[in-house]
């Protein structure tokens, strides 16, 4: 009898330990696909169209819906056919495209797939104004510091108050505020957190 309490015992001991594995090896196999899939979606830019870029769009299977060239007028608006008018600048390209795939919805029997590319970043610059070697607008190709675009501009000349450089920057609502920026401390390798980067219309001004 004890035997047969014995073996009894073992056999559920065994199964409930081979349960234990199998849903440690499921949540295994789970967190593996997950993190797979985390490595595999695609991340989208953050980039914001501006005034002045160029644009192409192509719309599948509509040649006649799409356009090789067009530009974002100063307003911040393009002119998509079927759609009209429709607002481009400071939109993504992924919001862009989402735009433009709702309006063409309406016109078309199937769901458009959209594409927008930039041909030309025109409308992308910063400005650096006053006491450096060569004043001007700049294009903003990439993240670019407040050192980096007075180094674009000829540096500061023997007359700039060094420590007295500001950033002048517009936010959505069409705000403009100061921001301080004390070259002499960032050349020393001081208050480095300072040295921010530059977003499209920034003006840097050195008296």
């Amino acid at each position: 009898m004890s035997g047969f309490i014995s073996a009894n015992l073992q056999s559920r001991c065994s199964g409930y330990c081979l349960g234990l594995c199998t849903l440690f090896f499921a949540l295994l196999l789970s967190t593996y696909a997950l993190a797979q899939y985390e490595d595999e979606k695609i991340e989208a830019g953050t980039y914001q169209i501006n005034a002045g870029d160029v644009l192409s769009l192509a719309v599948w299977n509509e040649p006649s819906l799409s356009s090789e060239q067009f530009s974002v007028r100063p307003d911040g608006f393009v002119s998509i056919p079927v759609i009209g008018e429709i607002r481009a600048s400071k939109k993504t390209i992924v919001e862009l495209q989402a735009s433009i795939a709702k309006g063409l919805s309406r016109y078309l029997k199937d769901e458009p797939t959209v594409v927008v590319s930039i041909l030309a970043n025109n409308g992308s610059l910063i400005y650096v104004l006053g006491k450096v070697g060569r004043p001007g607008a700049f294009p903003l190709n990439g993240p670019m510091d407040v050192t980096q675009a007075l180094a674009f501009a000829g540096g500061l000349n023997s007359f700039a108050a060094e420590n007295k450089v500001k950033v002048l920057r517009r936010d959505d609502s069409g705000r403009q505020r100061s921001i301080k920026f004390k070259y002499g401390q960032v050349k020393d390798g001081d208050k480095l957190d300072t040295n921010i980067l530059l977003r499209s219309g920034d003006i840097v001004l050195v008296p």
